[in-house]
């Protein structure tokens, strides 16, 4: 009797779990990385070679550099990122260079801050600081509503004016319940006018101290402080960063007070939109305690510290230097890239006027501030 034939049956292929070998190793997922990060950097790269150049070539034409590197770089990134968007293959350098470079530029600068630049300051700057980021908060409020801008958007320009810019704007509006166009009106104009108060603030004729004291009270992000003081020396540089970082840190206690105000704005009708109703905007949420407390502040102050107590060899001093002042540059470069001057026409001329004349009262507070600390004598 022949033997039966049984039918074949294909068995599906199943997924076979990866190996140790099939999975990528460290070192491809680092150069992954790198290689997604390469794009933006060789163009922030671009931009701060360009403005080399053209700050060399001020010192043959004039005998002198009227526009420093570091404020080339932002101008030429400007006039890049208004001309020309950059594609999605560029984002992730350039974001890392806005962000990461700069964050380990500012921990390197504070190398460079001894304990006598800290009491040159005076004792009463750092409370004095806190009044100014309290009455500006204020004041920015009061002209926001003056000009009919909703609670929300109003407490956003005053918040990001006051005290660092998008940090604090990304940190309030979950608190208060702040929607994302609110956000993106509130963030539009400042940077766009951050640039043009650095250019405005040299022609002002002040000592090293005074202007430190004035840009870091003023100026709009950290990386912008460091642009606006480096042309007049390592005091302003030193005094402006340790005044901003000051700042920054006052975003800890204002969000706590958000807090308290949140049900008020919450019942709030805004003006009308025909997407978005009081009762659908975000709920307020929490902020976890890095955007309160930035990790490089508390490292700006760990190597303050070090630098100090002479934990820094005098010889490392130069070298740390150059490398902070690269890292600005290239994140100098990255600042001006993701600025766009056309957004202020789609910002809104109320929000144009809250947030310049928000600046305006900060710029005499902070004026005041130096009157009284008798560092304008």
């Amino acid at each position: 009797m022949a033997d039966l034939a049984v039918p074949h049956r294909s068995v599906p292929n199943l997924p076979v779990p990866p190996t140790a070998s099939a999975r990528p190793s460290l070192p491809h997922t680092l150069a992954g990385s790198a290689t997604g990060l390469l794009p933006g950097l060789l163009l922030c790269a671009a931009v701060t070679l360009a403005a080399m150049a053209l700050q060399a070539a001020e010192e043959v034409v004039f005998g002198r550099a009227w526009l420093e590197a570091l404020v080339l770089t932002i101008l030429i990134g400007t006039a890049v990122r208004t001309t020309w968007t950059p594609g999605a293959r560029w984002h992730a350098g350039v974001t890392f260079a806005a962000k990461t470079l700069l964050e380990v530029a500012v921990v390197l600068l504070g190398a460079s801050l001894s304990l006598g630049t800290i009491m040159a300051a005076g004792p009463g700057l750092l409370v004095g600081i806190a009044g100014v980021v309290a009455i500006a908060i204020l004041l920015s409020y009061g002209i926001g509503r003056a000009l009919r801008l909703p609670r929300r958007m109003a407490m956003l320009v005053a918040c990001g004016n006051s005290i660092c810019g998008n940090s604090a704007i990304a940190a309030v509006a979950p608190v208060i319940g702040a929607d994302s166009e609110d956000i993106a009106s509130s963030i539009a104009f400042t940077a766009v006018l951050g640039v043009i108060v650095v250019l405005a603030l040299p022609l002002l004729h002040m000592t090293g101290l005074q202007y430190g004291v004035l840009a870091g009270l003023t100026v709009y992000a950290v990386p912008q402080v460091l642009a606006a003081t480096a042309p007049i020396g390592v005091v302003a540089v030193q005094i402006g960063t340790l005044v901003k970082l000051v700042r920054v840190l006052m975003l800890a206690p204002v969000v706590l007070c958000m807090s308290l105000v949140t049900s008020r704005l919450r019942k709030e009708v805004d003006e009308p939109q025909p997407h978005l109703t009081a009762g659908d905007r975000p709920k307020p949420g929490h902020i976890a305690a890095h955007q309160l407390v930035p990790w490089f502040i508390l490292g700006f102050l760990g190597m303050a510290g070090m630098r100090s107590a002479g934990l820094i060899p005098a010889a490392a001093l130069g070298p740390v230097s150059i490398v902070a002042t690269v890292l600005t540059v290239l994140s100098m470069a990255a600042l001006g890239l993701r600025v766009d001057v056309r957004v202020v026409a789609r910002a809104g001329m109320r929000v144009v006027v809250a947030v310049t004349a928000s600046l305006l009262a900060l710029g005499i507070v902070s004026l005041r501030l130096i009157r009284i600390l008798g560092t304008a004598g």
